[in-house]
């Protein structure tokens, strides 16, 4: 299969390469060679590429950012998505794009479904949000996947940011009262190269299993890396981020095991192997 790839540079981007390239032929873009906010660019790009798919994992993901970018967050985040409906409809070509449990507000306090009703909080989740309904209604051949609390051995992630502050912190403050499922990249990406080798067409929700909060997944991050921090619950209100958080975006993997697709490890699994490359490389 010939797959365009947008955002491959990008920490999902890296590890989908690595699941690919070995049995599809990859187009690689960024922004230096594929700005999916000109809709020019992306009908130019693609005409010419003619792919047989085009992944999505180009997103402006900084959500506080967005608060104050609001037009940026708009235009990367729904009007991208858009372009590339648009053509990969007129081209006759399947596009699968990756989405967030930020398109719901966190009140449900049970998993989300697929076809719950979609209620973002913030400028991040409202765009992204947005993105979902250009390409439901402009093109017929999609997948939308959700994911939620990603991390990966490319870019910034909360495990990083947990085993840099361990190394100098004796106690740190973590949120407790926001609930989700962390979820590997390598593991992500795996399940997509799974999903596109047939045309199961839809919206799909697929993270690891089980789920946690902040506060206990850093405990677990130091219990992992065997350092010695006082973690200290705090709530939401107190830790006063620009951006709004849904407080339960646990997503259920519904039509994942509907279409009898293997479950995700659970997210324990995941960030143990993560945590012990990671300790690896950095000694």
């Amino acid at each position: 299969m010939k797959i365009l790839i947008t955002g491959a540079r990008g920490m999902l981007g890296q590890d989908l390469v690595k699941m690919l390239k070995d049995k599809n032929e990859l187009i690689l873009t960024g922004r230096d060679n594929l700005e999916i906010t000109n809709y020019h660019q992306c009908n130019d790009v693609i005409s010419y590429q003619k792919p047989d798919l085009v992944i999505n994992a180009a997103a402006y993901t900084l959500v506080d950012k967005c608060e104050e970018d609001i037009g940026l967050a708009y235009k990367v985040n729904a009007f991208g998505p858009r372009n590339l409906a648009i053509v990969c409809n007129e081209h006759n070509i399947s596009l699968l794009h990756i989405s967030t449990d930020y398109v719901f507000d966190g009140k449900k306090d049970t998993s989300y479904l697929e076809d719950d009703i979609k209620s973002p909080l913030g400028v991040y989740g409202k765009s992204k949000s947005l993105a979902e309904e250009y390409i439901t209604t402009l093109t017929n051949k999609y997948y939308i996947v959700r994911t939620s609390w990603l991390f990966g051995e490319h870019g910034n992630n909360f495990i990083k940011t947990m085993l840099q502050l361990g190394k100098n912190k004796a106690s740190i403050n973590i949120v407790n009262d926001q609930f989700g499922s962390p979820t590997y990249t390598r593991d992500l990406a795996q399940s997509i190269a799974t999903l596109i080798q047939e045309p199961r067409y839809g919206i799909y929700h697929i993270t690891n299993s089980d789920y946690t909060n902040w506060y206990e997944y850093a405990k677990y991050i130091f219990k992992l890396a065997n350092y010695k921090v006082n973690v200290q619950p705090i709530s939401t209100e107190e830790f006063n981020r620009p951006a709004p958080r849904p407080k339960y975006s646990v997503l259920e993997n519904r039509l994942w095991q509907l279409e009898d697709l293997p479950l995700l490890r659970s997210y324990k699994e995941a960030v143990k192997e993560f945590v012990e490359n990671y300790l690896r490389k950095e000694a």
